[in-house]
């Protein structure tokens, strides 16, 4: 009989289904994106991490039967979403590195038909410090490649990262 071992796949199973984030974001679209809407939720971990689970209705492509896309995603400096989203500032980079290495740099989400559902684990930021900063959703995947951010378009949906108490 295999005996069962603990990984971190069951420990964040184990979260996700009985913890509360400690905080999220609530994401809306911009004019161009007005049924873009989701949230981006940020549970610490027991590993010194922050275990990231995004959910998002309504990006472009909704409308289209088959339809896969895939939309950067990044914490910005600021979560100031007003005027379509241009006071966010750059990408969050406590460590001044290059693109695609900012602490604000995460995985794109893989759209189909406009549902995104991801999660990851990430030990390059806190949650204390991205409270007050943004999540952006780009119009285009990052390339990973161009400085500094990504060549990833422009900003269609954005929301503050908020402790939940």
């Amino acid at each position: 009989m295999r005996s069962y071992q603990v990984t971190p796949k069951n420990l964040f199973t184990e979260l996700l289904l009985h913890n509360r984030p400690e905080a999220a974001a609530w994401i809306i679209g911009n004019e161009q994106n007005p049924d873009l809407n989701g949230m981006v939720q940020f549970y610490p971990t027991s590993y010194g991490g922050v275990l990231v689970e995004a959910q998002l209705f309504g990006l472009p492509g909704v409308a289209l039967p088959g339809s896969s896309n895939f939309f950067a995603m990044h914490i910005h400096e600021s979560g100031d979403c007003s005027d379509d989203f241009d006071h966010t500032g750059m990408h969050y980079n406590p460590q001044n590195t290059e693109h695609p290495n900012h602490a604000g740099d995460m995985p794109p989400l893989l759209s189909n038909q406009g549902y995104a559902f991801s999660i990851f684990y990430d030990k390059r930021f806190t949650i204390q410090e991205i409270v007050g900063k943004a999540v952006i959703i780009h119009e285009k995947p990052d390339d990973f490649t161009s400085q500094p951010s990504g060549n990833a378009g422009a900003k269609i949906g954005c929301g503050e990262i908020k402790r939940i108490t």
